[in-house]
């Protein structure tokens, strides 16, 4: 089934989305994308159903038909500040500052958001899987969020990031719990142990 092209059609509309919330290292993402009106893509979907390979082939596509697109990041130190929650939202907030066009009305992928200043919005549960801003900001933050972690992965090589791009697999919290954080760490993130069920 196509993914819906507008929530509305009254305003302009951006949908944003996030990446990188459950992870222990690195920023977390966001994107926000406007589309033209009537725009529609048989391929876009949510980023999680989507190949590495088909995401990044996704990616420029969603830039050049958009008619606004702005992709924003929190640090680690930030997240560990103000909480993941709060990042994700102010991630958000940072890509629409972003936008070169402003939008009128949000969706945003989710139950929960932060109002940015005074413009409606809606939240979406599983929207990236439902509309298709949505889903090209999923892909946008995912793909930005995965370069991110592949360049600084090359600097701790123990911590596996170039494979698990900073999410909680075996490897990863085994790594930390034997050699410790690094800079690119959330500290206030609890590391269980690797045979201990993760709970986020």
């Amino acid at each position: 089934m196509d993914l819906l092209s507008f929530f509305q059609e009254e305003f302009l509309e951006a949908g944003c989305d996030e990446a990188g919330r459950g992870c222990l290292a690195g920023p977390v993402f966001a994107a926000a994308v406007i589309f033209p009106a009537g725009y529609c893509n048989p391929v876009l979907n949510d980023s999680k159903k989507l190949s590495e390979k088909k995401r990044m082939e996704l990616r420029p596509i969603i830039e050049q038909e958009a008619l606004a697109f702005a992709v924003a990041s929190v640090s680690a130190e930030e997240i560990d500040r103000i909480n993941i929650h709060k990042a994700s939202y102010l991630a958000m907030h940072r890509a629409l500052d972003m936008l070169q066009v402003k939008a009128e009305y949000l969706i945003i992928d989710g139950n929960k958001f932060i109002p940015y200043g005074e413009l409606p919005f809606s939240c979406i549960v599983k929207g990236d899987g439902k509309y298709l801003s949505i889903a090209a900001a999923s892909i946008l933050a995912k793909t930005y969020r995965d370069e991110y972690m592949e360049g600084i992965a090359g600097d701790f090589p123990e911590y596996d990031w170039r494979s698990n791009k900073g999410y909680p697999t075996i490897k990863h919290r085994q790594a930390v719990l034997e050699l410790g954080i690094t800079p690119h760490h959330r500290k206030t993130f609890r590391v269980t142990y690797p045979q201990l069920k993760l709970v986020l």
